[in-house]
């Protein structure tokens, strides 16, 4: 991984019909945020889901690779026919698309000169210039081109993928969060935790989402933060919100 930087961001873009559909459960979006920010302190900041359209991929990874650090695209860089994405970012960017060298040797060593077919060879096939993301699990690699890193979209092959992306990244600074998980409904705290916010609004982030568990109603109260002490000094205000409410804390 390169050095440290305090503020990165990212953003992903989902690429496939089936999921557009319903066919297909997206399961990449929260694996990659949470590995994003448990492990390399990048922040997800936008997240999109589009068509196998050449016109619409062009148009969002140009939008997403201005705007963000890094893009994480998912699905479209299989053997089959609607797998266009390495084709549109070759156009985005105005490279050659052609065979990566490579990886061509990777996937001809993998499945034998007389079983390494066109469609199989098509996954050889990138924006000129890409660095490959090698993947362990069947071989075909993932790239990367400019600050846009393509993956397949399958949950299991990019899960077993995600590491080798981390060498191409700028570190940033981790953010770390606590979960407070309360007996009560939002409008019975919403005032308070406002005022919170206000005080801690440059180091703080403060999120409440509702919940149903044992019968009752409750609040998640979540914090989020690249510094440990003022985390502390966030969840000591919480826990004086809530004796002075008198609400129960559910511990789970």
């Amino acid at each position: 991984m390169k050095k440290k930087n305090k503020k990165v961001n990212a953003a992903i873009l989902i690429i496939g019909n089936e999921i557009l559909s319903g066919r297909t459960e997206d399961k990449n979006i929260a694996f990659i945020a949470k590995w994003l920010n448990s492990s390399c302190g990048i922040s997800v900041y936008e997240v999109r889901v589009i068509p196998d359209s050449e016109k619409v991929i062009i148009k969002n990874v140009l939008e997403l690779s201005k705007k963000y650090n890094y893009v994480f695209t998912t699905g479209g860089i299989g053997p089959t026919h609607d797998d266009i994405t390495a084709k549109s970012i070759s156009k985005a960017f105005n490279v050659k698309y052609e065979f990566h060298k490579d990886a061509y040797k990777i996937l001809e060593n993998y499945y034998g000169k007389s079983k390494f077919n066109d469609g199989r060879k098509k996954m050889a096939m990138m924006p000129g210039g890409s660095r490959l993301v090698l993947n362990p699990s069947s071989a075909a690699p993932g790239f990367i081109k400019k600050n846009v890193i393509s993956l397949p979209g399958v949950p299991s092959i990019l899960n077993s993928m995600i590491e080798n992306c981390k060498k191409y990244l700028v570190k940033g600074s981790i953010i770390y969060s606590k979960t407070l998980n309360l007996f009560t409904v939002e409008s019975n705290i919403s005032k308070q935790l406002g005022l919170i916010q206000k005080k801690y609004l440059k180091f703080v982030d403060i999120g409440s989402y509702p919940f149903f568990r044992l019968g009752k109603i409750g609040v998640s109260i979540v914090t989020r933060s690249t510094s440990k002490e003022k985390l502390k000094k966030v969840n000591k205000d919480l826990i004086k919100l809530t004796k002075n409410k008198k609400i129960q804390i559910l511990k789970i």
